[in-house]
């Protein structure tokens, strides 16, 4: 692996990646996995339940390091996560864990811009327990963009979330990626919601996992309509349901 290169944000090669069972059985759930990120690119991991989407993106994060295989990264570049669960401090409102994450980023600013732009000024006097699902979400999305991040690296955000609220979320996303030069990682059970807000797929299967599809969507995300997603979600689904998965299939060619 080259060393990252100025535009480059993320250089990750896992030649594998192994856990131990509960009876101290080796369980291999990774196995050559190479991936890079630029900025300016969102990428999106996309597979079944178990198949280590989560994994890579903690390896990207620098939270697991007990993998064969290499992580580069610069060390300027400013790092932001948003987990499954929104990981609030309970025993702080949601202007001030805005504003402690701003603090420990040592970033000058006003909570108040974040807070507006995620539709949070009504609660941010309120404590995280006092949330809903939707409104702790949207504080965990807005305390990891607070920090001006060089990467952000997302672990399905929007699930269990009431359609119009991931809605909105995705908008931000979509918003995000056209206007912020920066590198964006998701992790999704949803493929149409990977091929809404990405510019490149990467689909997990097998074991140990590996990806069996990749796919660069060069069309612009305000020409992607329902039914282009739908139609494209229908036939990377079948593709990923064939023998080829075996084979390691990339279809870097085709494009939406």
């Amino acid at each position: 692996m080259q060393a990252v290169g100025a535009e480059k944000l993320l250089e990750l090669r896992v030649d594998s990646k192994t856990y131990r069972s509960a009876r101290n059985t080796p369980i291999e759930v990774l196995r050559d996995f190479v991936f890079e990120l630029a900025a300016g690119s969102f990428a999106s991991l996309v597979g079944p339940s178990g198949c280590g989407k989560t994994t890579i993106l903690r390896i990207a994060a620098g939270l697991d390091r007990d993998f064969q295989g290499e992580r580069r990264m610069s060390p300027s570049t400013r790092v932001a996560m948003v987990f499954q669960e929104p990981r609030l401090l309970p025993w702080r409102t949601v202007e001030d864990n805005v504003r402690v994450a701003m603090d420990a980023a040592s970033v000058t600013g006003e909570v108040g811009e974040w807070l507006e732009r995620f539709d949070l000024v009504e609660q941010r006097r309120q404590y995280a327990a006092e949330l809903s699902l939707g409104q702790a979400r949207r504080v965990a999305m807005a305390r990891a963009m607070s920090v001006g991040p060089d990467l952000l690296l997302l672990d399905e955000p929007l699930v269990s979330l009431d359609e119009t609220v991931a809605e909105r979320l995705r908008g931000e996303l979509r918003a995000i990626a056209e206007t912020r030069k920066l590198g964006i990682l998701l992790v999704t059970h949803d493929l149409g919601e990977a091929i809404e807000l990405s510019d490149r797929l990467l689909f997990l299967g097998g074991k140990p996992a590996s990806v069996v599809l990749e796919r660069e969507l060069s069309m612009p995300r305000s020409r992607r309509d329902r039914r282009t997603v739908a139609a494209l979600a229908e036939e990377i689904a079948a593709q990923t349901r064939t023998p080829h998965n075996d084979a390691k299939l990339r279809n870097r060619d085709t494009r939406i």
